[in-house]
């Protein structure tokens, strides 16, 4: 669950210059708080202006049926014409398209990413994926890739997009 009085700056009270990209922003995480966790789903907190948390469940009937994922997302000032950068924190996912060091191989964080995708339709996909999955697997390049970039951005290498069965 949230933290009770987590709230981004614009509700807090702070002046923060109020762009187009914030204004999308603030509404798309308005949305996505209003829905509750109906859809395994749930905004989490903002630690700041560029950056949300987003815990997303397990769906029932799949391999991660009652486990719980954090997801951080952070946002360029391009924001919407640019992806978000989305990560999982703590623990990631057994999954052939999720490095154990939190980065996803998952086209529309990057090559296939289109300015009307939304917080919400990316948690959707990620969820979609880990509903898709047969195993519990890591990418057959996980210690390599993560040992090569270890916490950098994702979005700084360069990825290919082969395999949309899983």
């Amino acid at each position: 669950m949230a933290r009770q009085g987590l709230k981004p700056p614009h509700l807090l009270g702070l002046s923060t210059p109020q762009t187009p990209f914030s204004k999308r922003l603030n509404k798309e995480l308005e949305d996505l708080k209003a829905r509750g966790a109906e859809d395994g789903i749930f905004l989490h907190d903002f630690p700041d202006s560029n950056t949300c948390r987003v815990q997303v469940f397990g769906a029932p009937d799949t391999l991660y049926a009652g486990e719980t994922f954090m997801l951080r997302f952070h946002f360029s000032d391009r924001y919407p014409f640019e992806s978000p950068e989305v990560v999982f924190e703590g623990v990631s996912p057994m999954h052939p398209h999720i490095y154990s060091n939190g980065h996803i191989c998952l086209s529309i964080l990057y090559d296939a990413w289109s300015p009307a995708l939304s917080v919400h339709a990316v948690c959707m996909s990620i969820v979609s994926m880990l509903s898709s999955a047969q195993s519990k697997v890591r990418p057959q390049d996980d210690t390599t890739y993560v040992a090569r970039v270890g916490r950098r951005s994702p979005k700084l290498s360069k990825w290919h997009f082969d395999d949309d069965r899983v």
